[in-house]
């Protein structure tokens, strides 16, 4: 009896040493794969989130003034079309000797 509890008491322990070397690989390996993944990422050249979030809130500014500036355009255009609209009219409705009295 008292050999099968050796027996036991011996395999559990190939076990726990087992276990132990398994888990000092698997940090062994996430940790290799870490450092490698550091590297790509290095590489890529990637942007930080400050410097992204920077970008962003320029490029939402930028946008946000050419929406205005592009409706403060769109008034003037509307602005030359109706004054032009009027000087067709006036040129209309005058004499031709208005016309040349202006010359003079």
């Amino acid at each position: 009896m008292q050999s099968q509890n050796r027996f036991f008491d011996d395999i559990a322990r190939v076990a726990s040493g087992a276990v132990g070397a398994i888990s000092g690989v698997r940090g062994e390996i996430e940790q290799r794969l870490r450092d490698q993944l550091e590297r790509v990422l290095a590489g890529m050249d990637l942007v930080s989130r400050e410097e992204f979030e920077a970008v962003k809130a320029m490029a939402a500014k930028a946008r946000a003034e050419q929406e205005l500036l592009q409706a403060r355009v769109e008034a003037l255009e509307a602005r030359l079309a109706a004054a032009a609209k009027t000087r067709k009219v006036r040129s209309r409705t005058q004499s031709p000797e208005g016309k040349n009295d202006r010359k003079r």
